[in-house]
């Protein structure tokens, strides 16, 4: 990032003792993760990193020259060695041959697997001609936001000779591709003493005969680069200055929280988005500037930045100095139906003959003065990376605009990137969307048996979930084990207790603002007591009830009140228990409580029908695995009850069930999937027993 801070300059951290003894492929593999390491170099997904290595062929035994070149869609920071393509260079070399000029030049990606070596099933990408070309062991393609700058700035070219002199040369804009290829190779051949060459709007290409050369000339070149704009930006003023106040922290996470929901259902048509939410400082510098809505009608230069935040965001009426959320949300859906029309205009100025079809016409990012930024994308996962994407945009913006004239990407050029050929191509190969995919959830009593079982379903179908629970030590380490099976990016937690009403309305505006909305709400918090009757206190009867009864209340209170701003309808579900139907000795708090959740249900699912929120209720029975109830003294209570011991009473109840068989949490998060799936689509105010068969529970 083009900052002033301390330890601005890029680390060289190329360890030789490390790199001794590896062989050539590991050691761009080594590279790359170094070079992907940091944002500053380049963000996810983007560039990308070769080198061209003798290896045996394994038909005629004779050593050849292969290029090792990321593969499509890999990303350098985490890439491992089976994420490169290989290919043999004397077929790259040959494909100039049939080569039929820039107007075909899309033909020619059809040609790589042709050049494949060894077998190797990961595909090529549309940027390996780049690689192949150029006349050195090593290359390097990266996308500094330092580089950036200078290839946005209107005067790129007079900038890249005044920081780098002969040593990087420069290239006007041109599409990724073979064509692109052959002029890095020419430039290579006419300037055979330069290490790299800067791509006008682009990014950077540098190259080196060795692998550590080549990583500490990306690293010095970005270096020389943020140094001179550290040097040239001092004192100047910034985005021509500051428009808007910047809000308090607490006041801008409150802010997005009301805003996302009511986004998120805006842009949730035909599929479910999930949201991100960024007020760093260099996005609170962009969005309280007074060239800020200037900027960002220009749209993004470099077209990894378009690709994911599309060619401009949307700025959101909102004035921090008189903050009207009321007026906000009422501006928005004008707002957002005006973006939808100017990308569609945008579609029909720009397509071709051939042009794939408009894709979804929202923004992914939306500025919101004062407060920060907002991205919406099909999973968590993308929605981040988008926003990480446009703060490298902001970055770019800002050198650019202080020492020059920013220039987005003309329009045209923009659209036949966005709706090029070969993009549609690699997104239909794309896997089919799990089933909960774009769906967030929340689990209460989400680190007991149940809570973490029913989570890691949700989890397993594609969803975003957020465990909630009152006690913390569980919590972080259910959150620790899920995270580590399904990624930090869908897991989230929250320690709530749901009797609170402050901590259960907190805990939804946090669930906002971490993931834009809720789709799933799984109410599972509980206790268990066990008494006769005339030794059930009145604290005993009230913990019961608050805990089992208004508790979840307070959750369902909630959750409506998000759902209906959304607008896209949702699925509640109700974990209670056989003892909500079936009336057991020695439980009349805990059974009574039971048979309040279900019939709450039943009116919920009243309540909520016209708007699309269906609830309906899972009833367990005997779920001692796992089961943080069951840990204390109600096992000993209905031990006792059923005058067994602890090591009996789960044979005592699976031979009780008609079935004869446990019931396990994994049970009872399959039901609470179908529950909270489109399986379900058609389903409300039902209840599913899962408990092994018991005659009493019969609804009917």
């Amino acid at each position: 990032m083009l900052n002033k801070q301390a330890g601005s300059r890029l680390e060289n951290l190329w360890d030789k003792d490390r790199a001794a003894g590896m062989s050539q492929p590991e050691l761009l593999l080594y590279r790359s993760n170094l070079l992907g390491s940091d944002k500053r170099v380049t963000n996810y997904g983007g560039g990308n990193t070769s080198a061209k290595v003798m290896e045996k062929d394994p038909l005629t035994g004779e050593m050849v020259e292969v290029l090792w070149v990321k593969g499509s869609g890999g990303d350098v920071g985490t890439i491992k060695m089976d994420g490169f393509s290989t290919l043999y260079m004397d077929k790259l070399n040959a494909l100039k041959d049939v080569y039929r000029g820039v107007e075909f030049e899309d033909e020619m990606v059809g040609y790589l697997p042709h050049c494949t070596f060894n077998l190797n099933p990961r595909a090529a990408s549309i940027d390996t001609p780049l690689h192949a070309f150029v006349p050195k062991k090593h290359v390097d393609h990266m996308h500094p936001d330092a580089i950036i700058a200078i290839a946005a700035s209107a005067n790129s070219k007079e900038l890249t000779a005044c920081i780098f002199g002969d040593e990087i040369g420069w290239l006007p804009w041109k599409r990724p591709g073979y064509e692109l290829g052959l002029w890095l190779e020419k430039f290579c051949l006419d300037n055979p003493h330069a290490k790299g060459v800067v791509l006008e709007s682009h990014g950077l290409f540098t190259w080196a005969d060795t692998a550590e050369d080549c990583y500490e000339t990306t690293i010095d070149i970005i270096n020389r680069a943020i140094a001179w704009f550290e040097q040239e930006t001092t004192g100047k003023a910034v985005f021509g200055g500051v428009k808007h106040k910047t809000l308090e922290a607490k006041e801008r996470q409150e802010i997005a929280a009301s805003l996302m929901p009511a986004i998120r259902g805006m842009v949730s048509g035909e599929v479910h988005m999930v949201g991100h939410f960024d007020d760093s400082d260099a996005v609170l510098q962009f969005v309280c500037s007074n060239d800020m809505e200037a900027l960002a009608a220009l749209g993004t230069s470099c077209p990894d930045h378009f690709l994911r935040t599309k060619i401009r965001p949307l700025v959101v009426e909102f004035d921090p100095a008189n903050p009207n959320i009321d007026a906000t949300l009422e501006s928005l859906t004008g707002s957002v139906e005006q973006y939808r029309k100017d990308y569609a205009a945008y579609y029909e100025r720009c397509k071709h003959d051939n042009s794939p079809a408009i894709r979804d016409p929202n923004a992914v990012v939306y500025l919101v003065p004062g407060v920060g930024m907002i991205t919406f994308a099909k999973d968590k996962a993308t929605a981040r990376i988008s926003g990480e994407f446009y703060t490298n945009a902001i970055n770019v913006m800002r050198g650019a605009s202080t020492v020059s004239t920013y220039c987005g990407l003309p329009e045209q050029e923009a659209f036949d990137i966005e709706y090029w050929l070969l993009e549609e191509a690699k997104l239909q190969r794309m896997p089919k969307p799990k089933s909960l995919a774009g769906r967030v959830a929340i689990v209460t009593g989400g680190a007991g048996g149940i809570g973490s079982a029913t989570a890691a379903r949700l989890l397993s179908e594609g969803a975003c979930v957020v465990l909630a629970d009152i006690d913390a030590a569980a919590l972080e380490n259910t959150a620790a084990q899920l995270s580590a099976a399904y990624s930090k990016d869908v897991v989230r937690t929250v320690n709530m207790n749901v009797t609170d009403e402050g901590a259960v309305a907190g805990a939804y505006a946090n669930m906002a603002v971490q993931f834009g909305g809720v789709d799933i709400v799984v109410s599972n918090a509980g206790i268990a007591s066990s008494a006769p009757v005339e030794e059930t206190s009145l604290d005993l009867w009230n913990r019961n009830m608050a805990i089992l009864s208004t508790g979840y209340f307070l959750v369902a209170r909630e959750a409506f009140k998000m759902l209906r701003k959304q607008g896209i309808g949702g699925s509640m579900v109700f974990i209670a228990s056989k003892n909500g139907l079936a009336a057991s000795p020695n439980a009349s708090a805990y059974c009574t409580a039971k048979a309040s959740e279900i019939h709450l249900a039943r009116c919920l699912a009243l309540e909520g029908a016209e708007a699309g929120i269906r609830v309906n209720v899972v009833n367990p029975d005997a779920v001692l695995r796992g089961s943080k109830i069951w840990s204390g003294e109600w096992l000993d209570q209905r031990a006792s009850t059923y005058k067994t011991d602890k090591e009996g009473l789960e044979e005592m109840y699976r031979q009780r069930s008609m079935l004869k068989r446990s019931v396990l949490p994994e049970d009872i998060a399959e039901a609470v999937y179908f529950f909270g799936s489109e399986a379900s689509a058609k389903s409300t105010g039902n209840i599913i027993n899962v408990d092994a068969g018991n005659v009493q529970a019969f609804t009917r």
